[in-house]
């Protein structure tokens, strides 16, 4: 298990290295001259001279490139052009309120899809496995942004029970970040739901006809002891990496949620700072979607090679 493991890391490791290579290499993707695209063109000459030298670019590219990556692992990040503040500052406020929707929605749709799965997949044929999957298959194609419009339009504007806009973490007021996160969790969440309960029904399915399985009812174990303990830790596995590619959510937030309910977080942010090219923030919202991506992907290997041993004999 530790060979499995270093060699996972090492891998997470080079894929990181080469993330940081492309969000460096933003900053000469950007039509024309670097500080002129992002200060725009009526600056002075002793403002450009400035800038010029703040981004280092007096030197050679490879010693800029090492230059900006020791000074990203030292939390130097550099100064936001557009909101004029460290950039560490600017992400620090911004990113605990998509980290709280974004673990939220992953709970939610996890442990849902989940059990709506295991009930297709146990009831396959039936009425229940009928409605269920049909409702999955609604969800899963479902815009996110839209399910957002239609709540807002039914709960805020309708019946007036929610707020159109706006969020409090829960540390500021519990009950008004209830009513501030019930509708961006619905339409985060659902698309979700749907798409882990078709994958958890699939596994299901695939399992429940193994030998194995067999072999569990002739020793005249229950039917939830085999669904359970036998089935649903080999039907998971899919599922696990699912849920692992929805964590890039918690730092990279959804951009269009954010904007229908006009709440500051890493979305909003980045797209914004996309538009008015502030390079150091979007350097910064594209190495910190890839740390928590990568390790994401790094536990979900590792939770592979505990869930079934014959991964990491492999």
């Amino acid at each position: 298990m530790g060979r499995y493991m270093f060699k996972r890391i090492g891998q997470a490791v080079v894929v990181l290295l080469l993330v940081s290579i492309f969000a460096y290499l933003l900053t000469y993707m950007i039509p024309g001259d670097p500080v002129y695209a992002m200060l725009g063109g009526d600056i002075t000459q002793e403002q450009y001279d400035i800038a010029y030298e703040a981004m280092h670019l007096d030197q050679p590219i490879v010693l800029r490139y090492f230059h900006w990556l020791m000074n990203f692992v030292t939390g130097n990040w550099g100064d936001s052009y557009r909101y004029s503040q460290p950039v560490a500052a600017l992400l620090g406020a911004r990113l605990p309120v998509t980290m709280y929707l974004g673990i939220w929605s992953i709970i939610i749709s996890t442990i849902i899809g989940i059990i709506l799965g295991v009930l297709c997949g146990t009831h396959r044929g039936k009425l229940l496995d009928s409605i269920l999957i049909t409702c999955a298959n609604f969800g899963a194609v479902m815009p996110a942004f839209w399910l957002a419009v239609l709540g807002m339009y039914i709960f805020a504007l309708k019946l007036g029970i929610l707020p159109t806009h706006g969020f409090v973490l829960p540390t500021e007021n519990l009950a008004e970040s209830v009513r501030t996160t019930v509708l961006p969790l619905i339409a985060l969440s659902v698309g979700s739901i749907g798409g882990t309960t078709r994958q958890m029904r699939s596994g299901m399915l695939d399992v429940i006809r193994q030998d194995y399985i067999r072999t569990a009812r002739s020793k005249g174990l229950t039917e939830r002891a085999v669904t359970w303990k036998h089935a649903f830790r080999n039907a998971v596995l899919p599922v696990v990496t699912l849920t692992g590619m929805s964590f890039r959510n918690i730092v990279a937030g959804a951009i269009s949620i954010e904007q229908i309910f006009a709440i500051g977080g890493m979305g909003s942010l980045m797209i914004n700072s996309i538009l008015s090219k502030d390079v150091a923030v979007v350097q910064a919202c594209i190495m910190l979607t890839a740390i928590v991506v990568t390790i994401s992907n790094l536990v979900v290997d590792i939770a592979y090679g505990v869930i079934d041993p014959r991964i990491r004999v492999e």
